[in-house]
């Protein structure tokens, strides 16, 4: 059984074939020394010896010495039982001497017959047969252990093998894992730079635009401004045309004299108030334009009311001249 399953293990397992071959032999030899001791024991027994004595003594029987056997390991289960020792035949008993004075002739004693006891089997061969026993044991024992230290270390090298593929692996996704984190944080700074970028172009876009516009509403207003004053100054000139015309000048004034006359006016072009400012010299000069002024009502206004403030205290400068 033990070989059988040497020889699978051998068809199996590598490194195992010296042992098993060895096995093999030890059991050819076992299985030789198991026949040629069978046909020993089975031969016939040696020859007998036969001594003729005058007067037999009394035999002393002497006992058959055991052979001193060491502790041996116990025998293969394949090894044939010995047969049972046969019992010693007796000696046959000397017959009386006669009485008479001639001795009678000394009858043939029986054929004595050697001691047919089996010789005990060697120590020595005992002892060869239990050391081959054992070695064969060893071998085998060996043998296990050695296939045992082999599979040990087989595993143990595939156990050592899966750790480092593990290991690898896991150190392969860290890998992996990193240089996706490293690639995701350079795609958020791009995006965060980008969207700055953006940010930054979209204020400057603003700043232009609001500079543009304050230009357009700077450029509007001192186009509005500048109609405006010169809204203002038209209407200013048709006042102070239409007070000339309405001036009854006296005659032969010397020089070119100047009146100066703050008017009040109302919405609808009405005179309020008319007050004297800063007089020419000339009395005379100065009642005339006060009669034209108050003649000329109602004053033209420009018709956007929000210019009516400009006309409300109306300074009126009127040269002689002119």
């Amino acid at each position: 059984m033990k070989t059988g399953q040497l020889r699978k293990t051998t068809q199996t397992e590598p490194g195992t074939l010296l042992a098993g071959a060895l096995a093999l032999l030890v059991h050819i030899v076992f299985i030789v020394l198991l026949i040629f001791g069978f046909d020993w024991k089975a031969q016939p027994p040696e020859g007998m010896v036969v001594d003729l004595w005058q007067d037999l003594p009394q035999p002393i029987q002497q006992p058959v010495q055991q052979p001193v056997v060491k502790d041996t390991p116990p025998p293969s289960p394949a090894q044939p039982k010995q047969p049972p020792k046969p019992a010693p035949q007796p000696q046959s008993e000397p017959r009386p001497t006669p009485v008479n004075g001639t001795p009678a002739p000394p009858k043939k004693p029986d054929i004595e017959l050697k001691d047919k006891t089996e010789k005990p089997k060697p120590v020595k061969e005992d002892n060869k047969q239990a050391l081959e026993e054992q070695k064969r044991k060893d071998q085998e024992k060996a043998a296990a252990e050695q296939l045992q230290r082999e599979q040990e270390a087989l595993k143990k090298q595939a156990q050592d093998e899966q750790k480092k593929r593990e290991q690898e692996e896991q150190k392969k996704r860290e890998q992996e894992e990193q240089k996706k984190r490293e690639l995701e944080e350079q795609k958020k700074r791009e995006r965060e730079e980008q969207q700055k970028k953006e940010i930054e172009a979209q204020k400057k876009r603003e700043q232009e635009e609001k500079a543009r516009l304050e230009v357009q509403q700077a450029a509007a207003a001192a186009a509005a401004r500048a109609q405006i004053a010169s809204e203002i100054g038209k209407y200013k000139a048709m006042i102070l045309a239409k007070i000339k015309s309405r001036i009854v000048m006296p005659p032969d004034l010397p020089g070119n004299p100047v009146a100066e006359f703050n008017v009040t006016l109302l919405p609808g072009g009405d005179i309020l108030d008319v007050r004297l400012r800063k007089s020419s010299g000339y009395p005379a000069f100065d009642s005339a334009v006060e009669r034209a002024i108050l003649l000329s009502k109602p004053l033209p206004l420009p018709p956007d009311p929000a210019l009516f403030n400009e006309f409300r205290n109306l300074h009126v400068i009127v040269h002689y001249l002119e």
